[in-house]
């Protein structure tokens, strides 16, 4: 074989994307000794770029010191379309110190792509004069990607004057502005443009079509739609696979999911991936998951493989943890599982599922990880309180030289804050500053957040009042931070700045303030805020109510607790159970026995936290039978494994009955280790009823697992009740060894 016969199978390679077999032909030609022929080396590189090999390309054009454009050329612009823009503008810094090399027109082009997507206005427009310089801007491929690039800036004025300037426009340049129009919010623009195309007779693709088509996606561009569809018609341009994926998106986003459904069905048999993977989408947009998931699995069955668009709407979608290890174990099976955002969405769709092992696992297998993986994963972890996952991957993140954005320090932040870890939290403050991202709002409120939780209430407060903008997160957590601490005058302060800043109060923050002012027993502020509550209309929500009914509680109104709950629209099992544990402590047993009945009634299970409630109603109300049966319930009902708190309350509803000797028995039967507070419990009892012989058992047993002050004075007391001063001498003698002083008694008349 010759050096074309070489080059023109490299070509076949690099269009079909079969890079394994370019491979194989790259070795023989190696070998064969047609490495240095220009001809089969730039055939070589185009290959490696076009099936995103950019570093293998990069090497063959650093191998030997290339003097051909067309090769620098196709290592630039296969690094844009490997979304590596960085590494293309440098390889065309090197192209430049180059004296014999002259960049042309597809030079220039591609790095105008690369500067617009990373953001480079100054440099793209110091590419726009270079090619005003070599006379390059006239040419119809560079003036094409001059007016993208402005229009990827917003510029859209410029791109438009640089569009009229061209002197001759192709198909290509006249799509380039109207997606510009589109992407800047001017859909008349886009669609005048396609009407211009038509009376100068322009020809129109169907990439043009698409892009108006996506203009008409709103609701006042309805009847754009449909001409736009009856001309479609008419030129014959209807069964377009591209124009018909567009054609259902379009319809989709302007809620008219059943002419989606009919375009969808008038392609009959010449469905492509992407007029499947956009019906998929539009089920999804629409909220219809169940046909979404339908039609997945359809188009799976007729052989048709999915796109890394449609299985990313699937994934997003799934909350059933059975189905998405079903689907990831299909994607595994195809070319998706290197896909960047294939992998990103299966990662999401674990932490959403509450599976962040799997997650994560499916995060360490990533063969590349961009920016959106690394936020995925980081705000999962944050998200489910996985914080020292999240700090430890951030670190990760660090070595790995990814520069964080606002997302991803808003997740670490979180973390901070849940690990009450202001030294961290501190340095990223600081890191913040220097990127300029101070001035975010979720920052801020991040920020805020943070420094509250972890009882810098003046850092707090100093962030908050540096904020150009204070939103409902910034308010609530700093009202939050006061408040849990105590600080219930200051908070409620702030609550009221906050409803003069016309911002509309969340539940968060209406929770925050109860729950502080219940533990608090400031019963009078407490009602303005539930005052504010209903006149938001936020008393009905579950988190408001159940904090009202705490407050009411707490503040010795249970009958002002009963008529909050009632108020409640849908209360979940959180609201039950603190309304059930109110009446516990208010001793109303049976009354919490029936809001007990009336929460199994509505659906919900309880948990191990409902039963405490229950228990302790049981015991409060010396129901003893009731607090027996629901500890069997617990265990044989709901498979529920009952812990020291749900003993700690069986034994005081004996002992409250005086069955103390039971009580002793109970305790000894327990599966579980019995913890200082189950024997406190069984001394209280005692001393109420005057057993002494079970209450040395229990002081003892007390002494036993959690020496202190108490349970030695305790035992000493019960001593001297009956008369034993020998063993008090002894108790107080062992006191003294250990350090502890009994304090004096005193009088004052």
């Amino acid at each position: 074989m010759d050096e074309f016969t070489y080059g023109s199978i490299l070509a076949a390679c690099g269009a079909l994307g079969s890079v394994a077999c370019g491979e194989q032909v790259y070795a023989h030609v190696t070998k064969n000794g047609f490495f240095f022929n220009d001809y089969v080396r730039t055939r070589a590189i185009d290959m490696f770029s076009r099936s995103c090999r950019v570093k293998d390309a990069l090497r063959v054009l650093r191998d030997v010191d290339c003097e051909n454009v067309v090769c620098w050329n196709a290592v630039v612009s296969g690094a844009v379309k490997n979304e590596d823009s960085r590494l293309a503008i440098e390889i065309f810094r090197q192209l430049c110190w180059h004296a014999s090399i002259t960049p042309n027109s597809f030079t220039f082009a591609s790095v105008l792509t690369g500067s617009a997507t990373l953001k480079e206005l100054h440099f793209g427009k110091s590419i726009h004069g270079w090619t005003i310089k070599f006379g390059a801007d006239t040419d119809v491929f560079v003036g094409t990607a001059i007016v993208d690039f402005y229009a990827k800036f917003g510029s859209i004025r410029d791109s438009f004057k640089q569009f009229k300037l061209m002197p001759k426009r192709s198909v290509i340049s006249w799509t380039a502005i109207i997606s510009g129009f589109v992407e800047n919010g001017d859909s008349a623009s886009a669609v005048w443009l396609l009407d211009e195309m038509r009376k100068i007779g322009e020809d129109v693709s169907s990439y043009t079509i698409s892009r108006v088509l996506s203009a008409c996606a709103y609701p006042d561009m309805f009847k754009e739609a449909i001409q736009i569809h009856c001309w479609m018609l008419k030129i014959g341009l209807y069964s377009n696979a591209v124009v018909k994926a567009s054609l259902i998106s379009t319809y989709s986003k302007l809620g008219a999911i059943n002419l989606s459904e009919i375009a969808f069905a008038d392609t009959d048999n010449l469905k492509t991936v992407g007029i499947w993977a956009n019906m998929i989408s539009a089920f999804v947009r629409n909220q219809s998951y169940e046909k979404a998931i339908f039609l997945f699995q359809r188009m799976i069955k007729e052989g048709v493989t999915p796109d890394k668009f449609s299985a990313s709407s699937i994934l997003s979608i799934i909350a059933d943890l059975s189905f998405g290890r079903q689907l990831h174990g299909y994607i595994n099976k195809t070319d998706l599982q290197f896909d960047l955002s294939v992998g990103g969405s299966i990662l999401t769709m674990y932490s959403k599922c509450g599976d962040l092992e799997e997650s994560l696992k499916a995060f360490e297998q990533l063969e590349r990880r961009d920016i959106v993986s690394w936020t995925s994963m980081l705000s999962g972890l944050a998200e489910h309180g996985y914080a020292d996952n999240a700090l430890r991957l951030f670190r990760e993140m660090g070595l790995e030289d990814h520069i964080p954005d606002v997302t991803i320090l808003n997740a670490v932040l979180k973390a901070c804050s849940d690990l009450s870890s202001m030294k961290l939290g501190k340095e990223i403050h600081g890191f913040s500053i220097q990127c300029g991202f101070q001035d975010q709002i979720i920052l801020g409120g991040a920020l805020v957040n943070m420094y509250s939780k972890c009882g810098d209430l003046n850092a707090a407060r100093m962030v908050f009042r540096r904020m150009p903008f204070k939103d409902q997160v910034s308010w609530s957590s700093l009202i939050s931070g006061f408040a849990q601490r105590g600080l219930i005058d200051e908070a409620f302060q702030l609550f009221r700045d906050m409803l003069l800043s016309e911002l509309s109060i969340d539940t968060f923050t209406f929770s925050s303030i109860l729950w502080a002012l219940a533990n608090l027993n400031r019963p009078a502020i407490g009602t303005q805020v539930h005052v504010h509550a209903i006149k938001t209309g936020l008393e009905s929500e579950a988190s408001v109510g159940s904090a009202l009914v705490l407050m009411y509680s707490k503040c010795g109104s249970i009958s002002d607790s009963s008529t909050v709950f009632q108020q409640i629209q849908k209360p979940d099992l959180f609201s039950f159970t603190t309304l059930i544990a109110s009446y516990a402590k208010h001793g109303m047993g049976a009354e919490a026995l029936k809001v007990y009945e009336l929460m199994k009634k509505s659906g919900l299970e309880p948990d191990d936290v409902t039963f405490v409630s229950i228990l302790s109603a049981c015991s409060h109300s010396g129901l003893v039978e009731e607090g027996h049966f629901h500890l069997n319930s617990m265990i044989k009902d709901y498979g529920l494994v009952p812990g020291n708190k749900h003993y700690t309350c069986m034994v005081d509803l004996l002992g409250r009955a005086g069955r103390l000797a039971e009580a002793e028995r109970f305790i000894a039967n327990m599966p579980i280790e019995a913890d200082s507070v189950v024997w406190e419990t069984l001394l209280a009892a005692c001393k109420v009823h005057g057993n002494h012989d079970l209450s040395k058992l229990a002081a003892r047993k007390i002494m036993e697992l959690q020496p202190s002050e108490g349970a030695y004075i305790s035992l000493s007391n019960i001593l001297a009740d009956a008369g034993r001063w020998e063993n008090v001498l002894k108790i107080r003698d062992s006191m003294k060894e250990i350090g502890i002083k009994k304090e004096s008694g005193w009088s004052s008349v």
